[in-house]
């Protein structure tokens, strides 16, 4: 018998436990509803700007002080200015929280007390902050890790020096806009599970997942999503397979528990390896926007001296 690795198992079984649950089933799902309003989006970059900045300021003033008295790593803090504009991590929660409001003849970003269902308000805010810190997640966390600054002036470096975001005046709303849809604040119960989903994304074997019932996992439905991203079409599905796992249980008995424990590890060994291997492109990738950032700067330093 292979050998059995604990973290696996661990894996394994919370996911088993999760599927066990009588109220709630899970299956993979690689992309929320809505679609970001790209029209809407010079009304709001300047504020999406200033709520990213603060965003992490305090992101990496949290995570330094639950792991005190160490300090906070600059991988950390890229990891943070990385997450921050994606839907799909905790880090951009605080999106969920905001409800975009006509005034007048300008929008503005309202914070509510809880978060929301995402539709495509929540989807535009998401592309805005994309398209704000765009390559530099990895200037500004060098910034925050190296200058430790002040939310004012972290605001202003990335807002106005770096990325000219608030350099101009939004322009005015047209009258014709058609209004978007309204805030719905999701359910306590809701929320804490979409968090707990989007936690165990980083651990192999469990990619981005949403509820189906348990009639839903016999069937298989949901389980080859045509809309899936790119990044996760070579991903095993370890909710698919456990939706076959249990086909097999209803038409045959006989298969041995062992076996059955066995196969669910390998499946996750697999699984981790295809992590491990994604985790190394991701690495990659950091180092090649450093590097293309450290040419920009040698490049504006050299004009400025000429």
């Amino acid at each position: 018998m292979a050998k059995i690795n604990q973290t696996a198992i661990f894996n394994l079984l919370i996911i088993c436990l999760l599927l066990s649950s009588s109220c709630i089933q899970i299956s993979y799902s690689s992309k929320s509803p809505g679609v970001a309003r790209k029209d809407d989006i010079p009304f709001i970059k300047c504020q999406v700007c200033e709520k990213l900045a603060k965003q992490l300021y305090e992101q990496v003033r949290d995570k330094q002080a639950n792991i005190s008295p160490k300090k906070v790593s600059e991988y950390e803090v890229i990891e943070i200015s990385e997450n921050v504009c994606n839907l799909k991590k905790l880090e951009a929660d605080w999106i969920l929280k905001i409800d975009i409001v006509e005034q007048g003849d300008r929008l503005e970003l309202v914070e509510q007390d809880s978060e929301g269902q995402c539709g495509s308000e929540c989807k535009t805010i998401e592309r805005a902050c994309q398209e704000v810190i765009g390559y530099y997640d990895t200037d500004v966390a060098e910034y925050i890790y190296k200058k430790k600054p002040s939310m004012s002036s972290l605001v202003n470096f990335l807002c106005k020096d770096l990325t000219e975001a608030c350099s101009t005046k939004p322009p005015p709303v047209p009258k014709g806009r058609e209004p978007g849809e309204p805030f719905v604040a999701k359910s306590a119960k809701e929320a804490e599970m979409e968090k707990m989903l989007k936690s165990m994304e980083g651990m192999p074997g469990a990619p981005g997942m949403k509820m189906y019932s348990r009639e839903e996992l016999m069937s298989g439905k949901g389980f080859n999503d045509e809309d899936a991203d790119d990044d996760d079409e070579d991903e095993p599905s370890i909710p698919s397979n456990l939706g076959k796992i249990l086909r097999e249980k209803e038409r045959s008995k006989k298969m041995d528990w062992k076996e059955k424990i066995t196969k669910g590890i390998k499946d996750v060994h697999e699984a981790t390896k295809k992590h491990a291997t994604k985790m190394a492109f991701r690495l990659q990738k950091w180092w090649k926007a450093k590097k293309a950032s450290y040419t920009h700067k040698k490049s504006k330093s050299a004009k400025v001296e000429l």
